[in-house]
């Protein structure tokens, strides 16, 4: 397992079915072949894009392994896969995932405390997980479901100072809590990546480590140039980054079908079946509206070069 990940661009990847709602791999290698080829830099498999909740303990652990053996080295990979209530199920789901060699296992922040504990209580589950897997890597997922839990940049402080932990999709979309999470980081080992799109270029001229977020799997490319490119082109990166602000409107449009979509009229030979969303309520206006989108990427692409 690496020592520090990589600043720039991480996917939260998807699931892809077969007719028959399987894990489709050979679907699944292709997908990871396209990110790669649109130049990111890390691979956050086993996550709420990738529909985790909906996977078996068995899918969550043969898709990590399956991401990570076909990455080959090339990125970093980080998974989650941390969705049980009781410790016992947790401990399951830590101890087999990170047997797979991916590089972080990322812990689910709510799975810590409930929704009415502090962060008293978080830390003592933090401090037992850390004591029970010592040989274990981390990364920390503030994900909005079932509830959101924010960290504190005092508790991330103190995540950072054990140096267990490498990897951090910080969720917040509050620039200021941001901007004092990256405080709280600096010097460590842990990376703080942004899943709010307006953010990431003020974000990187803060000190923070880049972007892991839901358009990663319509604008991989356009991401990876701003991560790589901000500081030695401003001006062109100000523009790039108004361009991915405005296309977070996109997001939350049926997704994950619409990236699947996406994905599809990129040459990634997958289905658009899901086990959250319905294809018949992506309909043929929501379809033109992706092709639009992604033939305007390719025009900002091409401007880049």
């Amino acid at each position: 397992m690496s020592e520090t990940l990589p600043n720039g661009v991480w996917p939260v990847m998807l699931t892809p079915y077969t007719d028959d709602y399987e894990v489709d791999y050979e679907a699944l290698e292709q997908m990871i072949e396209w990110y790669i080829r649109k130049g990111v830099h890390g691979l956050f498999a086993v996550c709420q894009s990738s529909e985790m909740v909906q996977l078996t303990l068995e899918e969550r652990v043969a898709v990590a392994r399956f991401v990570r053996e076909k990455a080959g080295g090339r990125v970093p990979v980080v998974a989650s896969g941390h969705v049980a209530d009781a410790y016992s199920q947790q401990s399951e789901e830590i101890a087999r995932i990170s047997a797979t060699g991916v590089d972080a296992f990322v812990l689910v922040t709510n799975r810590l405390a409930a929704e009415d504990e502090d962060e008293a209580v978080w830390k003592r589950n933090a401090e037992k997980i850390l004591n029970d897997f010592p040989e274990v890597t981390f990364g920390l997922y503030e994900c909005p479901n079932p509830y959101q839990r924010l960290l504190s940049p005092e508790l991330l402080a103190w995540c950072a100072q054990t140096g267990r932990f490498t990897f951090m999709k910080e969720c917040s979309n509050n620039l200021e809590q941001i901007k004092a999470k990256i405080a709280a980081v600096k010097g460590t080992r842990l990376n703080l990546y942004v899943a709010n799109n307006p953010h990431v270029l003020e974000t990187l001229q803060a000190g923070g480590h880049g972007y892991s977020g839901i358009l990663a799997n319509f604008q991989p490319d356009l991401y990876a140039w701003l991560t790589e490119n901000w500081s030695g082109k401003p001006e062109q990166a100000q523009l790039v980054q108004d361009y991915l602000g405005a296309s977070c409107l996109f997001e939350g449009r049926h997704y994950p079908t619409s990236a699947k979509y996406y994905m599809q009229l990129d040459g990634v030979n997958l289905t658009l079946k899901g086990r959250t969303k319905r294809i018949a309520d992506f309909k043929e206006t929501h379809r033109r509206e992706i092709e639009q989108l992604r033939r305007f990427n390719g025009n900002i692409a091409k401007s880049l070069v």
